[in-house]
């Protein structure tokens, strides 16, 4: 091999190093097919171009709930056997496809925490939830109520309500949105005045105000993770895709979409 040769290929090799460590080209691109909570949508479209970029795969992103045995939830298409390389989803929902085998067990990493929120319409005053009580009066103040029939909507009727001790005054005026529905689209249409569902969801919804998490004493944390699946034709994308979102590169793109990174040391 000549000397220009040499050089042009050790530059070459160079260059990947050291501008994105750990997520070199793969020899040939590759669809990567995801399978994502919706909650995740405005992070990974967010997140796509430069991962692709850097990666030279390409991202094939479907999104489902967690939970919920719903044609398009992402437990019911992996027990179908959709073609998938990664999955993103609540941790104890990812946990349970890990048992039933769906999931490779030692790939599996957490990624990030995804708090509850309260938003309102964006001409309506901003309204104080600061604390408990300030939330219990701005929910029996409401007209009607939005919340989604996944995860976060099902501890908001058999919980927070409940907890708040207004369970019953506040269920004629609630209004269930099926998942992977975003409440924050009934306060658009003037179906409802306050919203409740997760900080991504919330933010994913142009032209609200998001008013921010609830309260500590009330909230509900979810960790958000990530694992390989069992049968991923592109296990090593997989595996770099997962890597790429626990890094320091995409802290702040998290939260930018409401949830606090769990950052890879």
């Amino acid at each position: 091999m000549k000397q220009s040769a040499r050089r042009f290929f050790g530059q070459m090799a160079m260059f990947c190093t050291c501008a994105m460590p750990g997520m070199l080209p793969t020899a040939s691109a590759a669809d990567l097919h995801v399978l994502a909570s919706t909650a995740l949508k405005p992070l990974l479209e967010n997140v796509r171009p430069a991962f692709e970029s850097a990666s030279g795969d390409r991202l094939v992103l479907s999104w489902g709930a967690s939970y919920a045995s719903a044609p398009d939830a992402l437990p019911t298409r992996l027990s179908r056997g959709e073609k998938a390389d990664v999955v993103l989803m609540i941790r104890e929902a990812l946990d349970e496809q890990v048992a039933g085998g769906y999931l490779r067990a030692d790939t599996v990493r957490d990624i990030a925490t995804s708090r509850l929120g309260l938003a309102v319409q964006s001409s309506a005053p901003r309204p104080d939830i600061s604390d408990v009580e300030g939330l219990r009066r701005t929910l029996l103040g409401a007209r009607a109520i939005a919340f989604s029939s996944g995860v976060s909507g099902q501890y908001v009727a058999s919980a927070l309500l409940p907890r708040l001790g207004i369970a019953e005054q506040v269920k004629p005026k609630s209004l269930v949105i099926d998942a992977p529905g975003l409440a924050g689209q009934a306060l658009l249409s003037a179906q409802a005045d306050v919203a409740l569902q997760q900080m991504s969801e919330l933010l994913a919804v142009p032209g609200i105000q998001v008013v921010g998490p609830l309260p500590e004493a009330v909230q509900r944390v979810n960790v958000i993770a990530a694992g390989v699946t069992s049968n991923a034709q592109q296990a090593q994308g997989a595996q770099a895709l997962i890597g790429y979102l626990q890094s320091r590169r995409t802290a702040q793109a998290l939260k930018d979409s409401g949830f606090e990174p769990i950052v890879s040391p």
